[in-house]
């Protein structure tokens, strides 16, 4: 029997630059979120970090 390679599920950025951080969220959202990243020709992650980033400028404090 061939021996198989382990599977890993999209692109895995260099050890030490990115870590994952999971969290859940309505289906409709997750898929607005990624229908919006194709339209800018990102991943979901890349546009999630930029509105992060956005949001977390505006409000250093974390309060709205």
């Amino acid at each position: 029997m061939a021996e198989r390679k382990p599977t890993t599920r999209g692109r895995k950025p260099p050890e030490g630059e990115k870590r994952q951080f999971l969290t859940s969220m309505d289906p409709d959202v997750i898929r607005r979120i990624k229908a919006a990243a194709a339209l800018r020709d990102k991943t979901a992650s890349a546009l999630l970090e930029e509105i992060s980033r956005d949001w977390l400028e505006r409000y250093p404090d974390g309060k709205k």
